[in-house]
This record gives structure tokens, sequence and C-alpha cells, in this order.
């Protein structure tokens, strides 16, 4: 039986925003195959998690120009036209987000991202702020599934591990709260989330 929730932890990316590298490039890159073929073994993702992990953009755009000059300005496009791959919100998690904060409950995040895109999309989003506070991946040079990333924001703030409920669209994600002793549910949908809550005694 698990411990009754206290803290609830939600990812940002694909839980309350939606990314999508390939609308930064639509325009740019408009074939589809010579656009997939760019994010997957230019700008791909394994590049962009380092990012996430602390890498500056100037670092990283250097590292792949260099490797392929002949690709310069698409490269640096990724940063240029990163606003382009957050388009909108998904508006019925973040109504959850919001009425959980509203009920009192102890709410958190955890996200890899850039520190500085994370900033940028808190000005957009400004739902993003409403929390008791955020982890982010780029500020502390950790990145989830590492359990030393949930350790990190457990203490930083003070919660109960066993009695955390994280949220993520990532199942290594969930695995590594889990991992770390946490409660943890792989969010699929609005509807699925609140059932979720539902499960663990939380109702919206």
């Amino acid at each position: 039986m698990n411990q009754p929730v206290k803290h609830i932890v939600f990812d940002i990316g694909k839980v309350l925003i939606h990314y999508d590298p390939h609308l930064g490039f639509a325009d740019i890159i408009p074939d589809d195959e010579e656009r997939r073929w760019f994010l997957e073994n230019i700008c791909t993702h394994d590049w962009n998690l380092e990012q996430d992990r602390g890498r500056t953009w100037e670092e990283a755009e250097a590292l792949l120009i260099g490797m392929h000059p002949e690709r310069a300005d698409h490269i640096r496009a990724f940063r240029k036209n990163w606003h382009r791959m957050v388009p909108h919100a998904y508006e019925a998690s973040v109504a959850i987000l919001e009425r959980l904060v509203a009920d009192g409950h102890d709410v958190t995040m955890l996200t890899n991202f850039a520190s500085d895109t994370l900033r940028e999309a808190q000005l957009r989003f400004p739902f993003l702020t409403i929390s008791r506070g955020v982890t982010v991946s780029g500020d502390i040079g950790l990145l989830k599934p590492d359990i030393a990333i949930y350790e990190h924001h457990a203490k930083a703030f003070d919660l109960e591990p066993a009695a955390t409920l994280f949220i993520d669209d990532s199942a290594a994600n969930v695995e590594g709260a889990r991992a770390a002793g946490w409660q943890a549910v792989q969010f699929t949908s609005a509807e699925q989330l609140k059932a979720d809550l539902r499960q663990a005694g939380i109702e919206i």
C-alpha cells in the first residue's frame, strides 16, 4: 500500500506544454524526409539533451558547425526557432495543475530543460510559475532519469520521497522516480491523469 500523497511533482514538456522540434524547421527544411534526417543525424535528441544538462548553445552550435559547416544556418536555427517548437499548452493538463495549486496541494516541477529556454517558456506560459518551485536540469547539471536529480529535488523542496507523486510522459523518467523511492505515473492524457490522481486519493 502506497503512503498518502503529500507532494505532487509535474514534468513540463509533453505534460503541460507541447514540444516538437520539427515545428522549428517546417519552413526552413520543408521536405519531410530531409527534415527528419537533419533532426536524426545533426541536431539530434542526444545533442539537444546536453543543453538540458547545462551545455551552452554557443558550445553546442560550435561543435556541430565544426562537423557540418555547410549546415551552419540550419544548426543555429534550432535555438533561434525554439519558440516555434513549443506552440501551445495542454489546457486540460494546465487546468489540473491550477486546481491542485488552488486546492492547497504541495506542487513543484522537475524538468529536463535548458536554463534559458525554461525561463523563456515561463514568460510565455505564466502557469509554469504557480507551483512552489521548479528544478531545472540545465541549472544543476543533472538529467532525468538519473536518481540523483530526484534526490536533489526532494532535498531542495523538503519532500518525503515515499509520499511524493511524480507525473511524467516518459516511461524511463517514471521508472527513475520509482527507483528514487517516489510514487510515479506516466502521463498519457488529462483524463488518465485525473484517474491516476483519484487512485492516489486526490479528487480533481
